[in-house]
C-alpha cells in the first residue's frame, strides 16, 4: 500500500490523519465496501456500488460521490499502487464531531479513506490448487441489522477469532431457531441432491456482492436448480457440499464441519461446475 485516498487527496499512507473524535473512530458510525480487482479489471463495481448507497441510505449519512467520481478515484489507485491483484477497500464515516454524544447532527462533513491492498489471484476451478476450508458451527450473537455493511464489525470478529483460536478458518452462524444465516465475513450456500441452496435475505444477512453473481450465474448459465430459503441446521450438517463465498475467496469450498467430513472430503462437481462459470463471468457485473 503506497498511496491512499482521505478526503479528496491522495498520499502516502502514514500521512493520513482523522481526528480521534471522528464518529467511524468512536462509534463505528459509518459503511464500508471492498471490491476486487484482477490487473486493473473491477469485479462487480456497479453491484458493491449500489450496496454501499444502500448502507449510506439506511444509516442517514449522505453520499456525497456520484458512481463515475468513486469509479475514478478506485481506479487511480489501482493504477498509482501497481495494478495487480487489489482489493479497494471504501470507508465513509459520519465525521468528526467537537462533542462525544450518542445522537449526531446533519451538518457533519462525512470522511471518506480508500486505501488498496494485494488480494490472493483471481480463484479457479483447477483442483491441484484448491484451497479447502475448515469450519465450525456458533449461535449468531450478532446485532439485528446484519444486512447493513457498517463497520461496526465487533460481532463478527469475536465469532471469527473464536473459530480461528479453535482452530478452524471460518465459523457457520444459526440464528436461535437453528437457521443457517452466514459466516462471521462470508455468505453460505450448500449442495444437497444436486441442487443449490442458500438462505434467503433478511436483516439477519448481508446481501453478499459474490452472493448475488454466484446466484445470478447459476440461474443463468447452469442446469442446476437453486432456491432461496430457510435451511436447518441438520441440512447444512448433512450437506453434500459447503461454500463460503465473499469478494476476496469468490466461492470457497468447505471440506470439514465441526470435525466432520463434508460429503467425501474431496471431490466437490457441483462447485467445479459453478466456480468455472463464475470465473468465465467474473467482469459481467461492472
Amino acid at each position: 500500500m503506497s498511496i491512499v485516498f482521505l478526503n479528496g487527496e491522495y498520499m502516502a499512507p502514514e500521512e493520513a490523519k482523522i481526528s480521534p473524535m471522528d464518529r467511524g473512530f468512536l462509534f463505528g458510525d459509518g459503511i464500508y465496501e471492498v471490491i476486487p480487482s484482477y490487473d486493473g479489471k473491477f469485479v462487480g463495481f456497479a453491484l458493491h456500488f449500489e450496496r454501499l448507497l444502500n448502507g449510506l441510505a439506511a444509516i442517514s449519512l449522505t453520499n456525497t460521490f456520484s458512481e463515475t467520481e468513486f469509479r475514478a478515484i478506485c481506479t487511480k489507485l489501482i493504477n498509482q499502487n501497481g495494478n495487480g491483484n487489489l482489493g479497494v477497500y471504501i470507508q465513509i464515516s459520519r465525521g468528526s464531531s467537537p462533542v462525544r454524544q450518542h445522537g449526531f447532527s446533519d451538518d457533519l462533513t462525512p470522511t471518506v479513506f480508500i486505501y488498496t491492498f494485494e488480494i490472493p489471484p483471481m480463484p479457479d476451478a483447477d483442483a491441484e490448487n484448491l484451497k479447502f476450508y475448515k469450519v465450525n458451527t456458533q449461535v449468531d450473537t450478532r446485532w439485528q441489522n446484519k444486512h447493513i455493511k457498517s463497520t461496526s464489525l465487533l460481532g463478527n470478529v469475536m465469532h471469527y477469532q473464536s473459530s480461528k483460536l479453535a482452530g478452524f478458518d471460518e465459523t457457520l452462524l444459526f440464528n436461535v431457531h437453528g437457521e443457517l444465516t452466514e459466516a462471521a465475513a462470508c455468505n453460505v450456500f450448500i449442495v444437497s441432491a444436486n441442487k443449490v441452496l442458500t438462505p434467503q435475505l433478511d436483516h439477519e444477512k448481508l446481501p453478499g456482492i459474490t452472493r448475488a453473481m454466484v446466484i445470478d450465474v447459476v440461474n443463468k448459465h447452469s442446469n442446476f436448480e437453486l432456491e432461496e430459503r430457510v435451511i436447518s441446521f441438520d441440512e447444512v450438517l448433512n450437506a453434500d457440499e459447503i461454500w463460503i463465498t465473499s469478494s476476496s475467496k469468490q466461492i470457497a469450498p468447505i471440506s470439514v464441519l465441526n470435525d466432520q467430513t463434508v460429503g467425501n472430503g474431496k471431490s466437490y462437481p457441483v462447485w467445479y461446475q459453478v466456480q468455472s462459470l463464475f470465473t468465465k463471468h467474473l467482469f459481467d457485473y461492472n
